[in-house]
């Protein structure tokens, strides 16, 4: 019987324009390919990459969502006059400790932030992720990699992503010691470098940071060789990074009309998309007309698209429409913040520098061509096991 060990290390915005440029572990990763990342963020791609579903079974696009029937946030909107001043409550750091406290007393399990959604709004909206997305029944009805874990009783490992990328692998290099045979590592520190730190050119902090990855990497090798043990590693990301270019102040457009929000339309206005909800009669009209001095810095997805895209729901769970900015353009300000970030992902799969990655030690199927593929080649390395 083999004594082997399946791992995926998952790298937060590892995307192939970036391992081209470097060439990050060539040598012992011999198999790559070009994955095209899932349309939306990390909110996004993380639940795709967990079941294989897209967003349209998932249920998840942006953390928020225009949804007054069914916000938990009833209760602060009512508090909202009371925040005051709001130069004091919309400081990153009061938000972020705002968003710990809120996530206790409602009980999420799931990551949660506040960003600059504004409290006025907030008995308004829904968000999506409640649930931790890597627990047992975390998707609720739809199974994810643990469940699938559990069902076939493997002996497995999955990353904590409350913590850092050091303490999991550490942590990763202790289950490979308690004889785990499949591990999900996962690690989230180079996402928040490469939106300070987009390439070309590669910055000194991003090689340093693939560096480190590598002397990690490499240690799990020599740790498996040492136990005897056959490593079959495979790394996977969600998406790149694309670089700034401008910005529109979409948002300030959309509120000098004299629609009301909550009463004649919704909105969530994210980092790269604005996602609109007509209420009243002529809402849509009069927020098309708005966005027209835009089109020419993005445009007003299709329902071929979003269908294209795996967004397209009858029911408009994420907006009766969705307006996409071009690659490198933001929204700012935006619900996601009030300044812009030097890279961001979030925009058209296409986009050469949204193009994620997958990198192993053995050959990749050529049904994996976009990141739902990762969930089916999981299970196919998991039934290789001999266990």
């Amino acid at each position: 019987m083999k004594n082997e060990v399946v791992i995926f290390l998952f790298i937060d915005a590892l995307g192939w324009e970036l391992v081209s440029r470097t060439g990050f572990m060539e040598s012992e990763l011999p198999f790559r390919r070009k994955v095209e990342m899932q349309f939306g963020y990390s909110s996004t791609a993380v639940p795709t990459i967990l079941s294989g579903r897209p967003p349209a079974e998932h249920g998840h696009l942006g953390l928020f969502r225009f949804a007054p029937d069914h916000s938990p946030f009833r209760f602060l909107g009512k508090i909202a006059p009371l925040m005051v001043p709001k130069s004091f409550w919309n400081r990153g750091r009061v938000r972020h400790w705002l968003s710990r406290i809120i996530a206790r007393l409602y009980g999420f399990t799931g990551y949660f932030q506040l960003y600059q959604m504004p409290f006025s709004k907030l008995a308004l909206m829904d968000y999506c992720e409640k649930r931790d997305l890597f627990a047992a029944h975390g998707m609720e009805e739809i199974e994810n990699l643990r469940d699938l874990l559990i069902r076939l009783n493997v002996p497995y490992h999955i990353s904590d992503w409350h913590i850092g990328d050091r303490r999991n692998f550490e942590a990763a290099r202790q289950a490979i010691g308690q004889d785990k045979k499949f591990l999900f590592v996962y690690t989230a520190e180079l996402d928040g470098l490469l939106h300070q730190y987009p390439s070309p050119p590669v910055a000194d902090v991003i090689r340093q940071k693939l560096d480190w990855y590598h002397d990690e990497i490499n240690s799990l090798f020599r740790l498996c060789t040492e136990l005897k043990k056959e490593l079959r590693l495979t790394v996977i990301s969600d998406h790149g990074m694309t670089p700034l270019t401008r910005t529109v102040d979409l948002k300030s457009a959309i509120e000098k009309t004299p629609l009301v929000f909550g009463r004649d339309y919704g909105a969530c206005y994210d980092s790269t998309m604005f996602r609109a909800t007509f209420i009243s009669p002529d809402s849509e009209k009069v927020i098309r007309e708005a966005v027209k001095p835009f089109e020419s810095s993005g445009h007003w997805l299709s329902e071929e698209e979003e269908k294209h895209y795996g967004i397209y729901r009858s029911d408009r769970r994420f907006g009766d429409a969705v307006f996409l900015l071009d690659p490198g353009i933001q929204i700012v300000p935006s619900d996601m913040g009030a300044k812009p970030l030097n890279g961001m992902h979030g925009f058209a799969p296409e986009d050469k520098d949204s193009q994620a990655v997958v990198l192993s030690t053995e050959e990749i199927p050529e049904r994996v061509r976009c990141v739902a593929d990762y969930f089916s080649l999981m299970k196919q390395r998991i039934d290789e096991l001999e266990r």
